[in-house]
């Protein structure tokens, strides 16, 4: 086996939740505030995912005080406690870029049964 990919799986998080583009997610990160450490939450919608194995990223959108926020979150990162599906979304795209145009109802995913 190659040495980088030994290396890589070694870091990598075994108990994963099933999440593709769409759905709704709530991501635990743990934030560091001087000696202090917690736990937030960011809860939106994965409109992307880039990359595999141990560089794997998702885009998580969401919409604070009319403003729309965008995060990208290496998935097997240890600042990430864990990943929450919220609810299946159901779309016909790899990629929602679209998304960042819409407002209001027009920018909902439909959910998957």
């Amino acid at each position: 086996m190659d040495l980088v990919k030994m290396l890589s799986e070694q870091y990598m998080k075994p108990e994963l939740p099933e999440m593709n583009v769409g759905d709704t997610v709530r991501v635990m990160v743990r934030v560091k505030e001087g000696s202090r450490e917690r736990v937030q939450a960011f809860e939106g919608t994965i409109i992307a995912k880039k990359h595999g194995g141990i560089n794997q990223t998702i885009t998580v959108r969401r919409v604070s005080y009319n403003v729309g926020v965008e995060k990208v979150f290496p998935v097997h990162s240890p600042t990430i406690v864990k990943v929450e599906t919220v609810r299946r979304g159901k779309v016909r795209r790899a990629k929602l870029y679209y998304i960042r145009k819409r407002v209001g109802k027009r920018a909902k995913v439909k959910e998957r049964v």
